[in-house]
């Protein structure tokens, strides 16, 4: 690896392609080249896992955009075949109920939209099942195959059409958004090329469908409206006859996650909030066709995936602090058992016997693969099957390690530090403090080096990481999650401080070279890391943060998750608290140079946070501060190229206030390290929104903030 002075102590990364094959230092270049499995779901008779792989565009041979999701499929032995790959986009997989092929949705060769295809067992050619006028958004066969139930908004009218060709492009703010719509098609009716659907007359904007394996029902969870807010906080599970076309309001206590019929189809799953103002779903609630029955009443460890083995038993994967937990659960004790575990595992698929379980777990040396547990493993350990890459054996890796410590106020709190690589005994390191979002949302003891969080990368430069779980994160508890509640800005960051002074205690840190970073509620934790804590931090990098509660409060598109789960209380009942809970009200106190970085098309924290908080600093002049933003990226950046500049930048800004002289701010051109495409290729298309760059494997996170 070549490093070139662009300024005085300003410098970037450049990577020829021989220094790249035998460096064993983790760079940007290395994160942004990492594959992930994103699903993987057990075939019915236990012996093979059909899997997600998500590829990122190489951009020597590529244009940018979002990374590439490949359809595989692996056996228990190991051994793993690909089925569909190159510049795809396969998801929400699932094996049909005779186990005979593999179901996805895809938008593929001259495909207008998304349609749902299926693939046998052992390939072969994909067919495609249903097509509808829009994308199909997701879907559930019946136990006998021969019907599936999807999800679809209505087809554009005609007149609507023509007048967009027209140029009658104008958006109704919030009133235009289509709804969500339950269609119900026979699968054997199309054979070559599809069934467009018949309609089901409910009320409300549909998600999580299921169809009853036994009987002629669905379950599937209204919203008021198709916004996502109304989705995040009131989505209400609903049982359908459809011979009646009656629904049923099961009324959920609170957030709504996984849903899952038994065997039998008498009982339903669910995983839940505890009630209304529980910031994340994570109790285990089961209906048996008249009442509720709280399976997670006697445990406190959130229930993040689980899976029915028989007609009375569930297993479970949930969170317990910085580890994930395996467990069980029975409708004759109503009660959970369960162990900790090592990787962190983040979903749970079961074979028809219930006897072997397919997982996704990541861990500190490697990202989410895929997992089996089976009746040899049960009683020891789940066996992985994948290694998606394999250049990782030859990586140097820092040594990474839970650590406990307490808040001024006694309450005991953990974090995962990663120390510097070649650590020296007695030497003190700057640190890179790394916040997560939500804050429903925790960190775990697994991979934590990614295009937003530095990691293996920082540890590799001299820095330690520590990424610590303030109060209000998951994992702990209902009560703990809600500890941040009504009061944005107080103790939650306190918490941070006091970790930093636990690792200046230690030894390992020097106090006048700590870093904070994060993004979205992690953004807002890093603006006031820059304001009200200035004094603490010689850097900091925000990116989607908030800066100003009161327009934020105007802005952002989920007002009653922030009400119900966050303040407690609306802008007009208490000006004085959310003013003072702004960073931007505490610009006096800003001495600390900062980088910020916001999505221009980010529709939870809107870009105006960063827009406005930069010109009143830059205003002051007080610190340095730059504001970098990327088009096209919502809340989290999506493509290729946007995820390489934001890790560069924030490696940049670290190393060149922490390490390097500091003073005047770097040079704002980044060399990236990667040659143009040579080669005409796939571009980027619009096939997926850019709305969200939520990354599901990280498994503990909120879907509004990105799990940061």
């Amino acid at each position: 690896m070549v490093r070139r002075l662009v300024s005085a102590w300003c410098f970037t990364l450049i990577l020829t392609t021989a220094a790249f094959a035998q460096d064993t230092l983790w760079t940007p270049q290395h994160v942004a080249k990492l594959r992930v499995v994103t699903e993987a779901v057990i075939a019915p008779d236990g012996t093979q896992v059909a899997y997600v792989l998500s590829v990122p565009r190489d951009l020597s041979k590529e244009k940018d955009g979002g990374s590439w999701t490949e359809l595989h499929v692996v056996d228990t032995k190991g051994n793993s075949t690909p089925f569909i790959t190159g510049p795809v986009n396969v998801g929400s997989i699932t094996w049909t109920p005779d186990g005979k092929q593999i179901a996805f949705l895809a938008k593929r060769d001259k495909d207008e939209h998304k349609s749902l295809y299926a693939i046998g067992s052992k390939g072969g050619e994909a067919r495609k099942l249903v097509v509808h006028g829009t994308d199909i958004q997701g879907y559930s066969f019946s136990g006998d195959g021969s019907t599936v139930a999807f999800l679809a908004t209505e087809p554009t009218p005609a007149a609507k059409k023509k007048a967009l060709d027209q140029g009658f492009s104008q958006e109704i703010y919030e009133e235009d958004t289509p709804f969500v719509r339950v269609w119900i098609a026979a699968v054997q009716a199309a054979p070559q090329g599809g069934d467009l659907g018949t309609m089901l007359k409910l009320k409300g904007s549909a998600s999580e469908l299921h169809f009853n394996p036994k009987e002629n029902k669905i379950a599937v969870a209204l919203a008021p409206t198709p916004g996502i807010d109304d989705h995040i906080m009131f989505r209400k599970v609903h049982i359908v006859d459809l011979a009646t076309g009656k629904a049923t309001n099961l009324n959920n206590p609170g957030k709504l996650g996984q849903l899952g019929w038994s065997p039998d189809g008498k009982k339903l799953a669910m995983i839940t909030g505890a009630d209304k103002h529980d910031p994340k779903e994570g109790r285990l609630w089961v209906h048996d066709g008249n009442n509720w029955s709280d399976w997670s009443k006697l445990q406190e460890d959130p229930v993040e995936s689980i899976a029915w083995i028989t007609q009375e038993n569930v297993e479970w994967l949930g969170s317990r602090g910085v580890s994930s937990v395996y467990g069980g659960a029975t409708s004759r004790t109503s009660s959970l058992v369960s162990i900790e575990t090592n990787p962190i595992f983040l979903n749970i698929s079961a074979s028809r016997s219930g006897e072997v379980l397919g997982m996704i777990g990541n861990s500190k040396h490697h990202p989410p693969e895929v997992f089996v547990l089976g009746p040899a493993e049960r009683a020891f350990y789940p066996r992985r099957l994948t290694n998606s890459n394999p250049w990782l054996k030859e990586m140097k890796f820092a040594k990474q390690e839970v650590i406990k410590y307490k808040a001024k106020d006694g309450l005991e709190l953990e974090g995962i530090l990663i120390r510097p690589l070649n650590e020296e005994k007695g030497k003190r390191y700057p640190l890179v403090l790394t916040v997560h979002g939500g804050p429903e949302a925790h960190y775990s003891n697994g991979w934590l080096t990614m295009y937003h969080s530095l990691g293996q990368v920082a540890a590799a430069r001299g820095m330690a990481v520590f990424y610590p779980n303030y109060r209000g994160s998951t994992g702990y508890g209902v009560e703990f999650s809600m500890k941040g509640q009504k009061e944005a800005g107080g103790k939650e960051f306190d918490d941070l401080i006091d970790g930093v002074d636990h690792l200046v205690k230690m030894g390992l840190v020097d106090d006048k070279k700590v870093g904070i970073t994060g993004g979205s509620y992690g953004g807002y934790a890093t603006a006031w890391g820059a304001t009200v804590y200035s004094h603490r931090f010689a850097a900091g990098v925000m990116f989607v943060g908030i800066s100003d509660w009161i327009s934020c409060s105007g802005t952002t598109d989920i007002p009653q998750e922030m009400f119900l789960v966050h303040h407690r209380k609306w802008l007009w009942d208490d000006w004085d608290y959310f003013a003072k809970a702004s960073p931007i009200k505490h610009i006096d106190k800003h001495k600390t140079p900062l980088l910020i970085m916001h999505g221009k098309a980010d529709p939870r924290v809107n870009p105006g946070q960063s827009l406005e908080f930069y010109r009143h600093l830059k205003v002051r002049n007080q610190a340095p501060v730059r504001l970098v933003l990327y088009p096209g990226e919502g809340h989290g950046n999506r493509r290729a190229a946007s995820k390489l500049d934001y890790n560069l930048r924030l490696l940049q800004w670290m190393e060149h206030y922490l390490k390097g002289p500091g003073g005047a701010m770097p040079a704002m051109e980044i060399d990236y390290g990667v040659a143009p495409p040579t080669k005409t290729s796939a571009s980027w298309d619009d096939r997926y929104p850019l709305a969200t760059a939520y990354e599901p494997w990280l498994g503990r996170g909120c879907p509004c903030c990105i799990g940061w």
